[in-house]
């Protein structure tokens, strides 16, 4: 939006005693130093506080723009003393602060237990821990009497442990007899999806899988953290059109553009997803500071400067524009190819 809105905004609303940046991809903090700018302007006594990935990978970047407050990971302590409020923290997001709310987000855990190389999500959560399953009922519950029909699961791991915690809330879920649709965003470790799970997901409401990939290379996958072989990849896909799921709703990730792309071999691994009649689709990859992969990254470009993070740069660095773009041109194709065949 162009800044005369957000300064509007500031007029019309203000005055603020803090305001609260949260951060999220490292390249995007041009537009935060935008809206520092902004607030300084407008409201020059309010104190600013940012939070988030760019403020936890780029600590130091960030000291730069000028903010008040800088809180890195997941540590709100320094936050609740520097603004001097006890929090109630079983209190759901404010979802009420949108004039109109068409979808949401919900959350059963935080955190990975895998390791991947090229992951950012290690680096922020120190370990795998699930939130208390009452909290995410209401969160659930709150969104939909708000109207909201879509609702996507934002967790790293909605997965592991299943029978702890994804299972009993869809069990929940269909005790209270809540309808909604559901959908996985962030990418599924597909090695977890079993037949009776598949079944649940699919009776609850679940309407798009989009299962983590990256690379059919066994090769790679060892290299990078063993998320998941092609023969889980077809089990999983095999148990969710078993019951019931749209292949066309069914999605693989693959990375394009990581610095191993010697051993990778995008072009098959996009054609073996392809193979078992589900869709496919490349996400660009970012050099993440202080993840394995993101380290090697430094014989490319300047990992202090977080415009060289971005996901768009960084694969035609690596592969070049032409290459970068016949392989999306290509996934594009298969995934045609795919809903040709469904229509005949």
């Amino acid at each position: 939006m162009p800044r005369s809105i957000f300064k509007d905004f500031l007029q019309q609303k203000g005055s603020f005693d803090f305001a609260l940046i949260q951060t999220t991809m490292t390249y995007w903090y041009e537009g935060i130093k935008e809206v520092i700018e902004d607030i300084r302007q407008v409201w020059p006594s309010s104190k600013i506080i940012l939070g988030g990935n760019y403020v936890t990978f780029c600590k130091k970047h960030a000291e730069n723009l000028g903010a008040d407050l800088l809180v890195p990971g997941t540590n709100l302590e320094p936050l609740w003393k520097y603004i001097g409020i006890e929090p109630d923290l079983k209190q759901p997001a404010l979802w009420q602060a949108y004039e109109k709310l068409n979808v949401g987000i919900v959350k059963l855990s935080e955190g990975c237990p895998f390791k991947c190389t090229y992951c950012s999500v290690p680096k922020v959560y120190s370990k795998f821990k699930a939130r208390p399953l009452e909290r995410s009922l209401a969160e659930l519950e709150l969104l939909v009497n708000f109207g909201v029909q879509n609702i996507a699961f934002y967790d790293d791991a909605l997965l592991f442990e299943a029978e702890k915690v994804l299972s009993p809330f869809l069990n929940e879920v269909i005790k209270r007899n809540i309808k909604v649709n559901l959908h996985t965003p962030n990418g599924l470790h597909a090695r977890f999806i079993t037949k009776r799970l598949a079944e649940l997901m699919v009776q609850v409401g679940f309407k798009t899988f989009y299962l983590g990939f990256e690379s059919a290379s066994i090769q790679w996958q060892r290299n990078t953290g063993a998320k998941v072989f092609c023969d889980e990849l077809t089990q999983a896909v095999e148990h969710l059109i078993s019951a019931g799921a749209e292949p066309a709703n069914i999605t693989a990730y693959q990375i394009l553009g990581h610095p191993h792309i010697d051993t990778q071999q995008l072009e098959i691994t996009m054609r073996f997803a392809n193979s078992l009649g589900i869709r496919g689709t490349l996400a660009d990859f970012s050099p993440i500071p202080g993840t394995p992969d993101g380290e090697y990254c430094r014989k490319w470009v300047d990992m202090h400067e977080p415009l060289m993070h971005s996901k768009t740069a960084f694969p035609i660095i690596m592969l070049g524009f032409d290459e970068s773009n016949r392989l999306k041109d290509l996934q594009r194709k298969l995934n045609r190819m795919l809903s040709n065949q469904k229509v005949h």
